[in-house]
């Protein structure tokens, strides 16, 4: 299934505009979000595996942290009660259910709302 871009394009650019610099339409379903702090979001919707996402927030330069919600279906984290869908929360190993939403708009506003607490936070 092909993601509207332009639409989480435009989510990111009007509703978050306080920490989003720049918004890059990498591929056909691949998106990256530059932040106000340097670190970068990218989304990830597989073409092949329907309903196949990631949505990752890479942090390593800022503070070596990553957060990032997938459902790839790691045995490994079978246990996590959301399963195949999982929220790695500061690092690869810490891992938790995620409950972001399948819908690529809503699960990317939620999760900006996420990154945008994130950032002011460290800001004040």
């Amino acid at each position: 299934m092909i993601v509207d871009l332009p639409r989480l394009k435009e989510i990111a650019e009007i509703e978050f505009y306080e920490i989003v610099s720049d918004v890059i339409m990498k591929d056909i379903n691949e998106l990256r979000i530059i932040l106000i702090d340097g670190s970068f979001i990218d989304l990830w919707f597989s073409l092949k595996l329907e309903g196949r996402f990631s949505y990752h927030w890479e942090r390593g330069h800022v503070d070596g942290s990553i957060y990032r919600h997938d459902n790839a279906q790691h045995r490994k984290w079978k246990a996590v009660p959301t399963f195949p869908k999982h929220f790695h929360i500061g690092d690869e190993e810490t891992v938790v259910e995620s409950n972001l939403d399948d819908e690529p708009g809503k699960g990317l506003s939620a999760f900006l709302s996420f990154v945008k607490g994130k950032i002011l936070l460290t800001k004040t």
